[in-house]
Formats: structure tokens, C-alpha cells, sequence
């Protein structure tokens, strides 16, 4: 369940970030509307690794099969070598 707050709470931020923990941000709310987001370091880096592999599919190890047809080896899928 999200842990939704309204940002008067960061009064006593203490309490606001004992709320967060691993895959679960918290979300704060101003004049009743999200507004904000207060999460983990590494879940934010999370974020921005896959945000990158998006932008930069070419750097992905699937993207150098580069026709829908064509099979993916299953070592390649679940990364077995």
C-alpha cells in the first residue's frame, strides 16, 4: 500500500523518511494533489539505469539481434554464458 502524506509532514521529516523503504517511495501531496516523491538512493538509480537502457537501446546486449524474426539464444535471455 503507497504511503501518501501531505508535505506539512516534513515538519517532522524524521518520521516522513522512517516511512521509506526499498521499492516503496513516499508520496507527498500539496493542496491535496501529488506533488512530490521521496525515495531510496538505490531505487532512484534503479530508475535511472533503466531510464538510460531505454534512451540508449543500442547498448542493451539484446539490441544486437535487430530483426523480430530473428531467435534469441536462450544463454542470451537469462543471461547464462
Amino acid at each position: 500500500m503507497p504511503v501518501i502524506k501531505p508535505v506539512s509532514d516534513l515538519r517532522n521529516y524524521t518520521e516522513v523518511l522512517r516511512d521509506i523503504t526499498s521499492g516503496n517511495p513516499v508520496f507527498l501531496t500539496k493542496n491535496g494533489r501529488g506533488k512530490y516523491v521521496l525515495l531510496e538512493m538505490e531505487d532512484y538509480e534503479k530508475i535511472q539505469a533503466g531510464l538510460k537502457l531505454m534512451t540508449e537501446p543500442s547498448k542493451s546486449r539484446l539490441c544486437k539481434y535487430d530483426r523480430a524474426s530473428e531467435e534469441l539464444p536462450t544463454n542470451d535471455i537469462y543471461g547464462i554464458m
